[in-house]
């Protein structure tokens, strides 16, 4: 049995607003019953939804400022949380890393060093918590202090560092570095110096034993320009030590045998029951009932990541094929704007939902019947394997764990009985109306499309796979 402690910065169902939350709060549980200690270190927001009891067990003084540390535990599970409760960094409304208006704290970079320290006491068993890990699995930019305060440390845990999005580094200006009374010997361009700035990121990939991330096409991709986003240099460098594990899904959450937000639950030998779903999704929605017409959906920040520009380059020629499409998500003002304009001159065709609604996300995966998720980049992705575990084919781009993930439906895949859906090359819109078309084709063909349906919903992405490969990567180290 190994002692694990995973530091986060988010950890569904106590605060999520990304995959990291789902990451933290399934890997762990994951592992938990593969026979594992883990125990979960984050910071104490006043928004985290408080379920368990949460009960003291110490105060720590670090660079000058009591903190204290809470034990929960992850609702539905054995594994204990243990709070980084100091008021002044953590104790007020709004996310993890925004305020109300959406703009950054501008106190982060103390905020999640502060996390950082703690994680660094617990993990050397100064903590007064009786325990210590023999490996620390930090996540993201938010703990990429851990590793390189870790390295100054002897007798040190095992380090791994898992790369979430390699978009958000968490770079600071060099004074930061100062104000944060880091030690001085980690101030270089082999350390926590990028540029001239700190980042938080870097000094993750450069102290970590060992690095991954969330899917093994994506660990390819960080290597080149493209993708790396700067730091392509230091990955390919340290590419013996880094590995893609892709995330698995909550197989209980997202269940439609079982699944509590929607109207009729099916499973692969009951899929006609799947369009009940569909008539109570487009009822939901304003759009005409009708069980022929194909239905796409689409659950998405409303960035360009996520390709939603090039889904609205193509509305003016979907507006006049025989579909529908419901749309659920959040963003940048001007997509919105776009969106609710065109679903107001077509609202036979389109509905959009601007927000998030976790009862509406489950009735879109059972109730359409193809799934647009056409990212620039995504280094995992959930929605694509909710889409196949309900029956609903994903239309995605060939990138990161996408790529993966979705078995492209071409004669040969088809007749060996392994597609599972429509993906395309290009970040264009051409080539997206092109997967569009080749799902009304396939949509055409019942028989085709009912075995297609059939082997999505039959794969296996559940959590228990990526915690034993990640088993593997621990007793490596």
């Amino acid at each position: 049995m190994k002692k694990i402690l995973f530091v986060t910065s988010e950890a569904h169902p106590l605060i999520k607003t990304g995959g990291l939350a789902d990451v933290s709060g399934s890997l762990p549980k994951a592992l938990t019953e593969l026979g594992q200690d883990v125990r979960i270190i984050m910071p104490n927001y006043q928004s985290i939804k408080r379920t368990e009891d949460i009960h003291y067990r110490c105060t720590l003084r670090v660079n000058n400022q009591d903190v204290n540390i809470l034990e929960t535990r992850l609702p539905g599970s054995h594994v204990i949380v243990w709070l980084v409760d100091h008021h002044e960094f953590f104790g007020f409304p709004g996310n993890p890393y925004h305020d109300g208006y959406g703009n950054a704290w501008t106190n982060n970079a103390d905020r999640f060093a502060l996390l950082c320290r703690i994680a660094v006491e617990v993990a050397m068993n100064r903590a007064y918590l009786d325990w210590k890990p023999d490996i620390v699995h930090c996540n993201d930019w938010q703990s990429g202090l851990v590793p390189a305060l870790l390295s100054l440390e002897h007798s040190r845990p095992a380090l791994v560092f898992t790369i979430h999005n390699m978009a958000y580094q968490g770079v600071f200006p060099s004074s930061i570095y100062y104000s944060l009374n880091l030690p001085g010997q980690l101030w270089n361009p082999n350390g926590l110096e990028y540029y001239g700035s700190l980042s938080f990121l870097k000094a993750a990939l450069t102290y970590s034993d060992r690095i991954t991330t969330v899917s093994p096409t994506y660990a390819k991709e960080i290597q080149t320009a493209e993708f790396g986003c700067g730091l392509e240099g230091l990955l390919s460098f340290r590419k013996e030590f880094l590995s893609g594990i892709l995330n698995g899904i909550d197989m209980d959450q997202w269940n439609p045998a079982s699944d509590p937000y929607i109207s009729q639950t099916f499973d692969s030998t009951t899929l006609a029951k799947k369009g009940l779903n569909k008539a109570e999704l487009q009822k939901r929605v304003g759009l005409p009932v009708d069980a022929n017409i194909p239905l796409f959906g689409l659950i998405s920040r409303l960035v360009e990541q996520k390709g939603i520009d090039l889904v609205l380059d193509c509305l003016p020629e979907i507006a006049g094929m025989p579909l529908q499409l419901v749309l659920l998500g959040s963003g940048s003002r001007s997509f919105e704007q776009r969106l609710y304009n065109f679903a107001e001159t077509n609202p036979d065709k389109i509905a959009i939902i601007i927000g998030y609604d976790e009862s509406l996300s489950h009735m879109i995966e059972a109730g359409s019947d193809i799934f647009l998720m056409p990212s620039r980049f995504e280094p995992c992705g959930l929605n694509q394997m909710y889409s196949q575990r309900y029956g609903t084919l994903p239309i995605v781009r060939k990138t990161g764990g996408l790529a993966d993930t979705v078995v492209d439906a071409v004669p040969e895949t088809l007749n060996n009985r392994t597609a599972t859906g429509i993906v395309f090359n290009d970040a264009h819109s051409g080539t997206l109306m092109e997967a569009i078309k080749r799902s009304l084709l396939l949509y055409n063909n019942p028989k085709i499309w009912r075995q297609l349906q059939i082997n999505g919903m039959q794969k296996d992405y559940s959590w228990t796979n990526s915690a034993k490969q990640y088993m593997t990567l621990y007793s490596h180290l």
